[in-house]
């Protein structure tokens, strides 16, 4: 059976967690990166990878909407405390897709102000940051560049095509995601996206439509899905791509 990895799961969000993670080691998925978005998310998380027996590595993060001023201190203090049990910072970045944050420069700055205070904790853990980046491409590169940040993915890329360039120009990864199915644009950036700088995932629970118009809530067993669509677009054989999202998972997030 293939190997494959989800790298970038929030399995804090899921029901019946125990079922969820069967399935997914049945459909060949033996690595999961469980991503966090507050202080609770950070601390189930921790508590789900410490106690399932699947290969979960946790990820630390503040998502741009959970954004508290209580909460947000509480959690960049467990971050620090917790980072050497993590395998990356994340999901963390800025999002600018809604109006109200898109015309207000003073929540876009709060988002940047968090998004900075995190990756000066992945720099200083020597950590690779994942990160949420919708409407935000632009200035989620220069943040990251800026603050001499080494090993950035932006999960489940989307935006223009421009900017992709610079942010594999420096080295940094892009994700894949079950969107591929239908999201032109996600096409579109993964089509051009070399191989070497390219990850898999789901971002389950998060609903998804399939191609005949009907959806799902995503598992990491859908990380299969997500390896089809790649292979079809990068014209590879299944198990070659598995291989290499793999190798990539590995090097990326520096695993064995």
């Amino acid at each position: 059976m293939i190997e494959l990895i989800d790298t970038h799961a929030h399995l804090d969000q899921i029901d019946n967690l125990d079922d969820v993670l069967k399935r997914s080691f049945e459909a060949g998925v033996k690595t999961i990166v469980a991503v966090s978005s507050d202080y609770n998310s950070c601390n189930k998380t921790l508590e789900i990878s410490k106690s399932k027996q699947a290969k979960i590595l946790p990820a630390f993060g503040i998502h741009p909407w959970e954004i508290t001023a209580e909460a947000t201190d509480k959690c960049i203090e467990f971050i620090k405390e917790n980072a050497k049990y993590a395998i990356a910072i994340g999901e963390i970045g800025l999002d600018y897709w809604y109006k109200e944050v898109k015309k207000d420069k003073s929540k876009k700055e709060i988002q940047q102000d968090l998004f900075k205070k995190q990756l000066s904790i992945a720099k200083q853990y020597n950590l690779p940051v994942i990160i949420h980046s919708r409407g935000a491409w632009q200035d989620c590169f220069n943040l990251c560049k800026e603050n001499s940040i080494k090993n950035a993915v932006f999960h489940w890329y989307s935006g223009p095509i421009d900017i992709l360039k610079e942010i594999l120009n420096f080295g940094y990864f892009v994700s894949a995601t079950p969107a591929l199915s239908y999201s032109p644009q996600h096409q579109e950036a993964i089509r051009n996206t070399p191989l070497d700088s390219l990850l898999i995932e789901t971002d389950c629970p998060v609903f998804y439509k399939n191609q005949s118009g009907e959806g799902f809530n995503a598992e990491p067993k859908h990380v299969a899905l997500t390896l089809d669509l790649v292979s079809n677009i990068k014209n590879l054989p299944k198990a070659a791509a598995a291989e290499k999202m793999l190798k990539n998972a590995k090097k990326f997030f520096n695993y064995n």
